[in-house]
């Protein structure tokens, strides 16, 4: 399983984007962006989900950083997608995380099918300078690129950094059991269809 690596460029007028992942790592991390609390998260992606990740983006952060974000979602679900040989994988995953009085759950299926149901009601606009509502953007690329269907639930919680943290954790956790091989299927795909795709 060590050929579950990718490396994906993307460059636009408004970003520059370069996204490593190995999804048989320790949790190794390393991001350059300006977005220093999309950073923070991310991290909680990679050692949660034991999946080293090498980041830079410049984006036009001059602007605000929705171009940013949102172009790190994509590009990192095709770096996903690129990694991701589906044949023997568990498919599905899912986490709760807790954090103090927050509590988060997320549900993946690496179903071939993009599809995002959100539900994360924060408390305060704004975490360490970020808007959140670009955590929606970050999510909805990421979907639409690593062609998974993923659930996300804010089931409790008053302070938005609890918040988005347990969503990023329990992110990391349910990526680290659907891609997870299943020795019971090895050489099958996990679909009646024969695909997933």
């Amino acid at each position: 399983m060590s050929q579950r690596q990718a490396a994906v460029v993307r460059n636009t007028n408004e970003t520059r984007i370069k996204v490593e992942v190995n999804l048989d790592g320790t949790g190794n991390f390393r991001m350059q962006s300006g977005l220093p609390f999309l950073e923070h998260m991310l991290e909680q992606v990679a050692r949660h989900g034991l999946i080293d990740l090498d980041i830079t983006a410049d984006g036009d952060l001059h602007i605000d950083a929705h171009h940013t974000v949102e172009d790190l979602g994509i590009t990192l679900g095709q770096a996903f997608d690129k990694a991701l040989d589906k044949t023997g994988i568990r498919r599905y995953g899912h986490a709760y995380v807790p954090l103090d009085e927050a509590l988060s759950r997320v549900v993946i299926d690496f179903s071939g099918r993009p599809g995002l149901d959100y539900h994360l009601p924060f408390k305060r606009g704004s975490v360490g300078g970020f808007d959140v509502d670009l955590f929606h953007e970050f999510f909805q690329g990421f979907v639409n690129h690593a062609k998974v269907t993923l659930h996300i639930d804010n089931l409790r919680g008053e302070n938005a950094h609890h918040q988005i943290e347990t969503v990023f954790k329990a992110f990391g956790r349910a990526l680290r059991l659907a891609m997870e091989p299943d020795p019971r299927m090895a050489g099958t795909v996990p679909s009646t269809k024969g695909t997933l795709a």
